[in-house]
Formats: structure tokens, C-alpha cells, sequence
């Protein structure tokens, strides 16, 4: 599908170690197939669980898994070590912001504002600046820390939506599950998309 995307600023997208690679992957193939403007920021944990769970381990396997050329044309890749990149400033506009997956200890470190990587002071920034921040977690079971920090999160204006799909759509594969879950950043983004079945849906 290749629909022209009608945010007016850049989707800001993050990808942390926690467990959940085939999510961050397929978001950021949705993102670049409907055009969607990406910034995208993945730390060495993320890197580390993109080669562990989806075997790519580099920027051009990425690039190549999620269709080069219209990778190329939208999304802009910044480094989870420059914490004075534009994603760490409040000035820089953004349509929001997502963190898929969202490991335990980025959730930590965004609850109590730490900022210590450009992951963490963008989304201390989408905070402040009250901007969408929505936070993909993966962990089970969870403990209460884990618990108390998704609520300090939730509290701040942050969106937790836990990688946890349905299954009222009958899916029949691991993509579908996948996508599940995709649809419903997406739809959190308020991005127009084909991505799954919704309910009530002939397709």
C-alpha cells in the first residue's frame, strides 16, 4: 500500500532490547510504505534484539528488509548516543512519539526522567511538551516495579498499549498476531492504514 501520509511533522520512532523485534519491524515497514515521515533512533540493545530475533544486524539489512528506496525517501536515522540531536529538543516538532518494542528499563528511565540516550530525552520531551508518546512493552510476568513505573508513565500522559494481541480475529499465522498489534500503534499515531482485520470487518 502506498498512501501519502497527512501528518504535518514526523512520526519520532525508537526501538529499545526488549523482546518484540518482529513488531518494531513491521511498524517501521507500515510507516515506510504509507510514507509516513520517520525519525528513527535504535539503541545497542535494539540492535542487538533486531540480529538476535529478526537477524538483521545492520542499517543496510534494515533498510533492505523494509524496502530501501522508500526507506531512503522518509525516514531519517539519528544516533542513540547524540542526546543534542533534534529529536532531543522541544523545538523540533514531531506528530508523537513510539518506543516498540519498549523494554523495562526504558520504561524506568522514562518514568523518572533520567534521559540519560536520545531514546530517553525524546521521550522526556514528548512528555513535557505534551505530545503522543506511546510505549510498547514486552515483559512477563511483571513485577511491581514494573507496575508502578507503567503507571507513572501512564500518569505523565503516556500511552502503554503491551504487546498482547487478540485473538477474536481467528489469526492463522504469527504475521497476523504481528500485525494486530501494529494496527493498533497505528491507530494511536491516527494513521489511515489497511494493516489487520478490524472488528466487524468483512476483510
Amino acid at each position: 500500500m502506498n498512501t501519502a501520509s497527512n501528518l504535518r511533522h514526523p512520526v519520532l520512532f525508537a526501538i529499545t532490547g526488549a523482546s518484540g523485534a518482529p513488531y518494531a519491524v513491521r511498524l517501521l515497514q507500515a510507516l515506510v510504505e504509507l510514507r509516513v515521515p520517520t525519525w528513527l533512533i535504535i539503541s545497542s540493545h535494539g540492535w542487538r534484539l533486531l540480529s538476535t530475533e529478526s537477524g538483521i544486524a545492520s542499517l543496510e539489512a534494515l533498510r533492505a528488509h523494509v524496502g530501501a528506496e522508500a526507506f531512503d525517501g522518509c525516514v531519517t536515522v539519528y544516533d542513540d548516543n547524540d542526546r543534542g540531536a533534534a529529536p532531543a529538543s522541544g523545538s523540533a516538532r514531531t506528530s508523537g512519539m513510539v518506543v516498540c518494542p519498549c523494554s523495562m528499563g526504558t520504561v524506568s528511565a522514562i518514568a523518572h526522567g533520567t534521559s540519560r540516550s536520545l531514546v530517553e530525552r525524546a521521550a522526556d520531551v514528548a512528555l513535557k511538551e505534551r505530545r503522543k508518546l506511546i510505549l510498547v512493552p514486552r515483559e512477563t510476568p511483571l513485577s511491581l516495579i514494573h507496575l508502578e513505573n507503567l503507571t507513572a508513565v501512564t500518569r505523565a500522559g503516556a500511552t502503554v498499549i503491551p504487546a498482547a494481541p487478540g485473538f477474536y480475529h481467528q489469526p492463522t499465522s504469527i504475521a497476523e498476531l504481528v500485525d494486530f498489534m501494529v494496527a493498533r500503534v497505528l491507530d494511536h499515531l491516527d494513521i489511515e492504514h489497511t494493516v489487520g482485520k478490524r472488528w466487524g470487518s468483512a476483510d
